[in-house]
């Protein structure tokens, strides 16, 4: 039995684990492929604007165009893939994105292309992105073991910038040797693949209740509700805002870093992106070990100084090689920094809210680059591109001092496994879905020697009500009886307390579990409807 335990958290905490699962296998190869033509795509259009328009701020406005989408419509993107099947929402956009492409590839092919046409074709590309990340997050613990999840996601960032490795440097050589059609046609292709990935994938349907499904903006809402009431997930989106703010000036000015900095051509900025994808992939493989003796936050911390470093390396010192290995430093920095951001993001969500909070973590993430992008380039334009590097390092390293206190979520992840031990609501008959607001109340005595720790546990009782879906949430002491005390919290309507049933997980069940410890009696729970309209 001892035999057969080791050898289990031997394959549990194995980095490559995951690719034991056929069905993660299949998928993690098809979006390895669809992310090399999605970087093949990046390069064309970074290259192509600085032929059709060298003014830096031009420039940026296309890193701009890739990443504001996903600022702008993650949000939604992440309700719909909480509400709607996650492998159909996929094929659907992934569809729609490969017809974007192909006509993209057609119109440079023709030599028709315009900025402001390569802006709205990155744009469009963007928005499809926007949609596909959140879904395709969430699908992740549907495809590994719950032991397996931090190795699935460095796994899929590794993927990323295998493909970063690939893509750049095979799109440099293509426009050299086919043209700048080439990067764009073989992304339009690149999207067939991960298409019959998703048709050949027969996700496990899901066993938990069937309740009528959300409407977009409460799920909208629901989603936001959560994380502002999560401490890992806050902690996560302040330490992901420090970082892509500052160090988005890295991705809108390598273009320019390549083209003038360094006097190089379109070879040179694959051979620079294709460096920095190398440096993510031996970074990723020598993150385990490295993470475990720091920690995420420290893991965090030195990620950012690598990147600090890369951008002074870019500001200051005008040689190729420099510039290559400066950006080999920012590969290993980007995938230290995003792969913990990531799993902590992961950590702190539980699956009913998983794609609507990573699409929270997306929103922060691209728009901190889209905005960075365009400050940056716009500090570019008045002083050098030199200058903005130089600058965005130096936030960078202001950043991390004053974040410092802001903690991500730690390598015990909480319990988010629903706990199911609420009991369903007692009724004198039947109660319309959409009946509110609802009303709930739980009356507690508690020991009076135990008064203050029940006291100093409500916060967390109240955050955890409010993630689950409460508004005006209060705790009320008996004036006759201080030890008296009355729990009062308001739900939209009937389903949406239902829904807070569905979503009590173990970690809640443990608070809970800690404060009836406090209390003399089992504590007495009420619910209380909007009484009908007398007809």
């Amino acid at each position: 039995m001892a035999a057969t335990t080791t050898g289990a958290a031997l394959k549990e905490s194995s980095a490559f684990a995951p690719l034991g699962r056929r069905a993660f296998a299949v998928l993690w190869v098809a979006t390895i492929i669809s992310n090399v033509g999605t970087w093949m795509n990046d390069v064309g259009a970074g290259w192509l604007m600085t032929e059709l328009s060298p003014s830096p701020l031009v420039v940026a406005a296309v890193q701009a165009a890739t990443t504001a989408p996903v600022f702008l419509f993650a949000l939604l993107a992440g309700a719909l893939a909480d509400i709607v099947d996650r492998r159909k929402l996929l094929i659907v956009v992934n569809l729609l994105m490969g017809v974007a492409a192909t006509a993209l590839a057609l119109i440079v092919a023709a030599d028709f292309m315009t900025p402001a046409l390569l802006i709205l074709f990155t744009f469009l590309l963007g928005a499809g992105a926007a949609f596909v990340q959140p879904a395709w997050s969430a699908i992740v613990p549907q495809l590994v073991g719950k032991n397996e999840l931090s190795a699935a996601v460095a796994l899929n960032s590794m993927g990323i910038n295998v493909s970063r490795a690939i893509g750049p440097a095979f799109a440099g050589f293509l426009i050299v040797a086919v043209g700048l059609y080439a990067p764009f046609a073989l992304n339009a292709l690149s999207f067939v693949g991960v298409i019959v990935a998703l048709v050949w994938w027969r996700p496990t349907p899901s066993t938990g209740p069937r309740r009528a499904p959300e409407h977009v903006g409460a799920a909208i809402r629901a989603g936001l509700r959560y994380a502002l009431n999560s401490g890992p997930m806050r902690s996560t989106l302040v330490r992901a805002a420090a970082f892509f703010a500052s160090v988005s000036a890295f991705w809108a000015m390598l273009p320019l870093v390549a083209r003038e900095t360094l006097d190089g051509g379109a070879t040179l900025y694959g051979v620079m992106l294709a460096a920095v994808g190398a440096g993510a992939v031996g970074g990723a493989l020598l993150l385990p070990k490295i993470k475990t003796k720091l920690g995420p936050d420290r893991m965090v911390a030195a990620g950012t100084i690598g990147a600090a470093a890369a951008l002074l390396i870019h500001a200051l010192v005008p040689i190729e090689a420099a510039g290559i290995a400066a950006c080999a430093l920012a590969g290993v920095a980007w995938i230290a920094v995003l792969s913990s951001l990531n799993i902590s993001a992961q950590k702190a969500l539980p699956d009913w809210v998983r794609a609507r909070g990573l699409s929270i973590f997306l929103t922060v993430f691209f728009g901190c680059m889209a905005a960075g992008s365009l400050v940056w380039g716009q500090v570019a334009s008045l002083f050098g591109v030199s200058a903005a590097l130089a600058a965005a390092a130096a936030t960078a390293l202001l950043l991390i001092p004053l974040t410092w206190r802001v903690k991500l979520a730690g390598a015990a992840p909480l319990d988010h496994a629903p706990s199911a031990h609420w009991p369903e609501p007692l009724l004198a008959g039947d109660v319309e879905d959409e009946r509110g607001p609802v009303m709930i109340q739980i009356r507690y005595q508690v020991a009076a020697a135990k008064r203050a720790e029940f006291l100093a546990r409500s916060a967390a009782l109240a955050r955890m009500r409010r993630r689950a879906g409460a508004f005006e949430w209060s705790l009320m002491e008996d004036a006759a009886d201080p030890t008296r005390f009355v729990e009062t919290w308001r739900e939209a309507s009937w389903i949406a307390h239902l829904r807070t049933h569905d979503r009590v997980t173990e970690s809640d069940k443990a608070l809970q579990d800690a404060l009836r410890a406090l209390t003399i009696d089992d504590p007495s729970v009420a619910h209380f409807l909007a009484p009908k309209p007398v007809e």
